[in-house]
């Protein structure tokens, strides 16, 4: 008798606390669960053994990736459905411990042992970062993290990204972007840096995490700047190399695999940093703000546009995210917007302008999970199927992180003001709806 869905669902309910909100398929074709309601594929007995061997978060990661575990009906929905049983658990060691002491919780667990069969943990999938012991963002350490989320393959990226080839949340003109395509929302994002730096022509502009080189074209095309781009990811320079060429714009810009400390050719009239601080952590940030204050001329500007989360609550400490950690952005961290603007003050920059864009990232993701699902055969073709499947939920749940405020994205602007005060300026430098 085919009943393996209703015996997950009986067992699964005592751990949750709360009836289950999604409709459960398993192996043996039994369903079970709300009608209507998206349905958590449950493809094998793996996929159990994952999540009793690493509850929570990884589990489920581990499990998704490696294609036990599947989701028929409206992804966003279903995530949101999980994340308030999931990611936003916040349960210590302790807090496991007492709920095990729960005769109900024991026979459940004791349920799960028996219906998941042999019980030797299955080997995580191979998109999993396997981490050497030592200490994090060294400058190798930071060019493998680097490698490992940007070196997946041009083609796969220019399927999520499409033509604009732009890795950062775009500028849209309304919540709704009624007839806006991502590709113009990226070059307004483009612009509007560019207008914040006061850019114009004889002025030098270094783009830190310069990508597929969108920023350092759109400044030299557009603004008549010279540009220097520098990124960690050899496929990222070598894609952005022949896009300037294309352009025609070899002679005002040059594309280096360089680390930002090692840049030392300034002074700069600006510099762009846009969706690259979240790879620097928070014992190397200070030293991130003085090099780039180091490489500006006095009076010059920089934008600093970057993912935020929001700051713990009093007594308690912030948790890496295990999935983003294992599987997409490895040593990645992020800090509130408190700490950012603080560690740049520091540095000696005097902060003029942020500008917060949590809003457009959301839209932004949602347009990149539509062009990844538009093209999924070609992009496991390209990628694999875990990676595809990694890439496809990560941006799904970052969409519904950036819709609910639990992260955030603002743009930083900071001058290395001279010692006349002088900051150059508008003394009003955006007009309000």
């Amino acid at each position: 008798m085919a009943d393996a869905a209703l015996r997950l669902k009986s067992l699964v309910e005592p751990l949750l606390g709360v009836p289950l909100p999604l409709r459960i398929r398993a192996w043996d074709g039994s369903q079970a669960g709300p009608p209507g309601a998206p349905t958590l594929v449950v493809r094998n007995r793996r996929a159990v053994r994952r999540l009793l061997w690493k509850p929570g978060e990884l589990g489920l990661a581990r499990a998704w990736v490696a294609g036990d575990l599947d989701v028929e009906g409206d992804l966003y929905t279903a995530l949101d459905s999980i994340s308030g049983l999931v990611w936003e658990r916040d349960e210590d060691a302790r807090g496991v411990v007492q709920s095990l002491r729960d005769p109900e919780v024991r026979a459940a667990v004791r349920g799960l042992v028996a219906l998941a069969g042999p019980p030797l943990p299955p080997a995580p999938p191979r998109e999993e970062v396997r981490r050497p012991r030592g200490h994090l963002h060294t400058k190798r350490t930071d060019k493998r993290a680097i490698s490992h989320h940007y070196d997946v393959g041009n083609d796969f990226y220019e399927i999520v990204l499409g033509p604009s080839m732009v890795y950062s949340c775009a500028y849209w003109p309304a919540p709704e972007a009624d007839g806006g395509t991502l590709e113009t929302a990226q070059r307004d994002k483009l612009e509007l840096i560019s207008r914040k730096l006061d850019l114009a022509p004889g002025r030098r502009l270094l783009d830190v995490g310069c990508g597929w080189g969108s920023m350092a074209i759109h400044a030299a095309r557009e603004h008549g700047v010279s540009v220097v781009g520098i990124t960690l990811s050899q496929e990222q320079a070598a894609y952005a190399r022949k896009r300037v060429a294309d352009e025609g714009l070899t002679d005002r810009v040059e594309i280096r695999v360089q680390d930002y400390r090692d840049v030392a050719d300034g002074l700069y009239d600006a510099i762009s940093s846009v969706g690259m601080a979240e790879h620097v952590g928070a014992e190397r940030y200070l030293e991130y703000a003085d090099v780039l204050h180091r490489l500006l001329k006095p009076g010059g500007r920089l934008l600093n546009h970057q993912i935020a989360r929001r700051p713990e609550r009093a007594g308690s400490t912030h948790s890496v995210d295990e999935f983003i950690d294992s599987y997409v952005f490895p040593d990645g961290e992020l800090a509130p917007l408190g700490t950012t603007v603080t560690q740049l003050e520091r540095a000696g920059f005097e902060v003029r302008d942020v500008e917060a864009i949590r809003e457009h990232y959301a839209l932004t993701l949602r347009r990149w999970v539509t062009n990844l699902e538009g093209e999924w055969a070609r992009a496991v073709r390209l990628a694999g199927a875990g990676r595809a499947r990694v890439w496809r939920l990560y941006m799904a749940a970052s969409a519904l992180a950036f819709e609910h405020n639990r992260i955030g994205v603002n743009q930083v602007l900071a001058i290395r003001t001279p010692e006349s005060g002088v900051s150059g300026l508008p003394l009003r430098s955006r007009t309000w709806n």
